[in-house]
């Protein structure tokens, strides 16, 4: 009998340990991590390790091609953030694209100024931050080198694996998304996708694996993948030069938190959207949504309510920050005041969507790690849509993102494309300090749900369901969702009761049921005093370890 996608119905528990915990969305990357913290490593540089794990056993969903993401509580007590993300090449200009686009028979866009930035192709590759980004992470907070990280991943991609359910279903994807020889070659199989429980190897990708093991990062933007990557991009009519991949660094900015009910949750900052996950907390708070009983749909309703407010201002707001200043969506003030907007039934004069962005729903990885010491990472890798752009780099195996997307065409855009800009970003990791008033009390949770526009819902749904309700944190991923749509609609699991759709329908909702896999990938590591634990998405194929 073929799996079932839309059907989780195996009891999980919540991992114990006290040396390390690993949560993630496959298995075998999740092994990999352990097995490295067992080796004497600490939960950074079992992150890296399960981040290039999951590059070679969940490559639907990320790859050396796209770009990194961290938040982290170390050991000795600093709260910081990693960005590992790429920006567009220097000679991609609005005009430039437009005139490739309306020149592209594919596309259908009969002049330049009515083109819009594509879905795949050329010109959605941005500058991809993965190894550098995996290097970094290694050199500052680890206690072994990347080359020893990679080495799961190595065996994986050359020594072959067997693809596990939800991932084989993925994979099918790449069929239609990759036309050249050398990216069929690479990621199918007799033109196929894998089926479940086949065994495949991706040898282009170990060797470019290998080679940042012996070498360094430096290959990927300075040496010879970087050409090949420059060649690939350029060969298909894209701007991306050698010169893009060498000017490329790694930030450390200063994450961005507020405290909810008694909880501190750090975000990242724009490019990335954690900003509207904060507002929404802050919004939610000031309307006592975790006052209603945790199954009614008043609960739901207020939650919904104050998230959809977040996207309206976030939305419209964030960007690189280098370019555009984005207003106080994280403060208390700008909480209260959006605060009084939200009433008893929908409110419907706002809107969820960046224009032309292309990100509600995206596929990325979630990895968090925990250890013995105090270390606490939560750590995101991803190329965007599934396979990305559809090239693959010459011989190298790397898949390239479509993250550029994300940009708009549009001049007056604040996500507009610019060189040498960031995207927009959907992707954050997060942290939780759920005793930041407590000297003598550590408790800190690295978490994160997936799925593009879903990720900052998910984030306001699973703190609520520790915070307000006091759920373990197996439960509080195991509870079925809401999302706001960009139609404008309210998505709920199957597993929402009619009871509860049906008053929300009464509110002024437009409700309608999704597929689980629409809700997002969720993991979760805490240390509480010591006491380590862990939990994973029941929607998607991964397990939390521990020991």
């Amino acid at each position: 009998m073929e799996p079932d996608p839309d059907r989780f119905e195996s009891r999980r528990s919540t991992v114990y340990g006290h040396g390390g915990v690993v949560a993630t969305s496959q298995p075998l990357a999740a092994e990999a991590g352990l097995s490295v913290m067992r080796d004497g490593g600490n939960a950074f540089d079992a992150a890296v390790a399960t981040a290039a794990a999951l590059n070679v056993v969940e490559p639907t969903s990320t790859g050396l091609g796209g770009d990194v993401f961290a938040l982290y509580r170390t050991a000795d007590g600093d709260v910081g953030a990693m960005r590992s993300c790429g920006h567009a090449p220097a000679e991609a200009t609005i005009q430039n694209v437009r005139d490739a686009v309306a020149d592209d028979p594919e596309t259908d866009a009969e002049r330049p100024s009515a083109a819009t930035m594509p879905d795949t192709g050329p010109h959605t590759v941005t500058v991809p931050g993965t190894a550098r980004g995996w290097e970094a992470t290694a050199e500052r907070f680890g206690e072994k080198p990347l080359g020893e990280l990679l080495q799961p991943a190595i065996r994986y991609a050359t020594e072959g694996y067997p693809v596990s359910e939800l991932i084989a279903g993925a994979w099918s994807h790449g069929e239609e998304l990759f036309t050249d020889a050398n990216a069929r070659e690479a990621y199918l199989f007799d033109g196929a996708s894998p089926d479940v429980g086949q065994t495949v190897t991706l040898p282009e990708l170990g060797a470019s694996l290998q080679q940042i093991a012996d070498y360094g990062a430096d290959v990927v933007y300075e040496g010879e993948i970087a050409e090949q990557i420059a060649a690939e991009v350029q060969d298909h009519g894209g701007f991306l030069t050698v010169k893009d991949l060498a000017d490329f660094e790694v930030e450390f900015p200063d994450p961005v938190s507020t405290t909810y009910n008694g909880t501190e949750v750090y975000e990242l900052p724009p490019n990335n959207q954690g900003l509207i996950a904060l507002e929404a907390l802050n919004v939610a708070a000031e309307i006592g949504a975790g006052d209603h009983p945790l199954d009614s749909p008043e609960r739901v309703h207020y939650f919904a309510e104050a998230m959809k407010v977040a996207f309206h201002d976030g939305h419209r707001y964030i960007t690189d920050p280098t370019f555009e200043d984005h207003p106080p969506l994280a403060s208390e003030s700008w909480a209260e005041k959006r605060a009084t907007e939200i009433g008893e039934t929908a409110n419907h004069d706002v809107s969820v969507g960046v224009p032309e962005a292309n990100a509600e729903d995206a596929d990325t990885v979630l990895l968090c790690t925990a250890d013995e010491a105090g270390n606490v990472v939560s750590y995101i890798n991803s190329r965007f849509a599934g396979f990305g752009s559809g090239l693959v780099a010459g011989d190298t195996g790397i898949a390239l993102q479509n993250r550029g997307s994300s940009f708009s065409l549009d001049p007056d855009h604040p996500n507009s494309l610019e060189p040498g800009k960031r995207p927009f970003h959907t992707l954050i990791p997060a942290l939780a300090d759920f005793a930041p008033d407590d000297p003598d009390h550590e408790d800190w949770a690295g978490f994160g749900v997936m799925g593009g526009y879903m990720q900052p819902q998910g984030h306001l749904q699973v703190i609520s369901n520790i915070v307000d309700y006091g759920l373990p944190l197996q439960a509080a991923l195991d509870r079925p969702r809401w999302r706001y749509r960009e139609d404008g609609s309210l998505a709920v699991e199957p597993q929402f009761d009619g009871h509860t759709a049906g008053k929300l329908v009464r509110k002024g909702h437009e409700v309608q049921t999704l597929s689980p896999s629409l809700f997002g990938g969720a993991q979760i590591v805490r240390n509480e005093a010591g006491t380590l634990s862990a939990a994973t998405e029941p929607r998607k194929d991964g397990n939390a370890v521990g020991f």
